[in-house]
């Protein structure tokens, strides 16, 4: 309790750290009051209806940073950046240049990376905002514009995308912790005093057993999140011992953490992002009234609401990609190379390729149960869900996983920010 209460006093006291933590604070400020400024010809009424009649925009709402279902112009969130990081990640396994560029070019390199994923986000924020707009339109949401009013509108909503594009690379650069990461948790946090608000509406005494048990699986799920995410399985390694001017150096030890799940949240935000992209489609294309878009929309909207496939696409994207993105981030041999190069090695195995068959081996197996555990957490709403009849996707799994993901990550990124200071 000392040392907590000692680092936070560090943490505030600390000029550096203090105006990290209030820009990422300024930031959110900002990103809320984004959020509720509409854009113009707004139905509030109609607005309302349809999104308490419509569960896939309500749960998209929640990913928006609540600007949905304000209709405001930031109201496509970091949609169109995290489509756009999701087709580039893709893209590095087809173009040994592009997947280069990210893992061995350095900070230049991923840099360069991210300047591409930008260029990306302005036709996907243009595609989606047109498309969203259009749909909107023809449900007589928004109403009594003209063309030239109609282009107004997706370009206010498309400069709000990158604007809080900009806004998260900001809080990246000048505060702490993921920029867009943070705007995701913003909009879950923004969301549940509603939440709360209508199940306190709801409340009868009949469901306290239901919804004691719900908090008590709430705390189970933040106590594995908290282990899974800080677990780590460390790969000793021992610096050789060089002469140089009659002194010698090296022959310390020191170790790789290599973590139990490398890629974090992710993994949930592409599957995420895959999961919704269908229905998004194609609830765009409806407003274009062509022939085979209902036939469709209604066969993507059955396999949705059947539950138990939809779990089961859910747990197979957030598993694949959990293996796929540690592939992207880690690279064996770029480390074994590295472990070289300085003079380092894993005892009892030999530099070069035995090191990096050694670690690919030893990564394959900590993602496996990372990946499983991540796609577990994910659907354990679903099968709650389905086992009580009442929806906990808004505040339970993928959204809990995220809150909890990325405070952990900011204390994390805070204690070692104010341990700097300690020393």
């Amino acid at each position: 309790m000392n040392a907590f209460l000692r680092k936070t006093k560090i943490a505030f006291t600390e000029s550096a750290i203090r105006n990290r933590i209030l820009f990422v604070l300024g930031a959110l400020i900002v990103f809320r009051a984004l959020a509720a400024i509409p854009i113009p010809g707004v139905d509030r009424g109609v607005l309302e209806q349809f999104f308490s009649n419509n569960e896939f925009f309500s749960f998209l709402n929640i990913f928006s940073g609540g600007g949905l279902a304000n209709l405001s112009i930031v109201m496509l969130g970091v949609g169109p950046f995290i489509t756009a990081s999701i087709i580039m990640q893709l893209m590095t396994v087809m173009s040994p240049k592009l997947k280069s560029m990210h893992t061995q070019e350095g900070e230049a390199g991923r840099a360069k990376f991210t300047q591409y994923s930008r260029m990306l986000t302005l036709p996907l924020a243009i595609l989606q905002g047109f498309g969203f707009l259009t749909l909107l339109k023809s449900q007589g949401i928004i109403f009594g514009l003209s063309t030239f009013e109609f282009a107004v509108n997706v370009v206010l909503v498309v400069a709000g995308s990158m604007l809080l594009m900009w806004i998260g690379e900001l809080v990246t650069e000048y505060g702490i912790g993921n920029g867009v990461s943070i705007i995701i948790f913003a909009g879950i946090v923004a969301s549940l005093p509603q939440t709360f608000g209508l199940l306190y509406e709801t409340f009868t005494t009949a469901q306290i057993p239901l919804y004691f048990g719900f908090a008590v699986a709430t705390v189970a799920i933040i106590a594995l999140v908290v282990v899974m995410t800080e677990a780590e399985r460390p790969v000793p390694i021992t610096y050789a011992r060089q002469s140089r001017g009659g002194k010698t150096y090296g022959g310390s030890s020191s170790y790789i953490p290599l973590r139990l799940n490398q890629a974090g949240v992710i993994p949930i935000i592409f599957a995420l992002s895959i999961m919704l992209f269908p229905q998004m489609i194609l609830n765009i294309l409806s407003a274009f009234d062509l022939p085979w878009v209902p036939g469709a929309l209604d066969k993507v909207n059955a396999f949705f609401s059947n539950m138990l496939w939809y779990g089961l696409a859910y747990f197979i994207l957030v598993f694949l990609f959990t293996f796929f993105y540690t592939a992207v981030t880690f690279d064996p041999d770029s480390v074994s190379k590295n472990l070289q190069r300085t003079g380092a090695f894993v005892p009892g195995l030999r530099p070069g390729s035995h090191t990096a068959e050694y670690l690919g081996n030893l990564v394959t197996r900590l993602t496996l149960v990372g990946a499983t555990f991540l796609a577990v957490i994910a659907v354990l709403p679903i099968g709650m869900q389905v086992a009580t009849g009442v929806s906990t996707l808004a505040i339970g799994g993928t959204a809990l996983l995220i809150v909890v993901s990325v405070v952990l990550d900011l204390v994390r990124r805070i204690d070692a920010q104010v341990a700097m200071r300690e020393v």
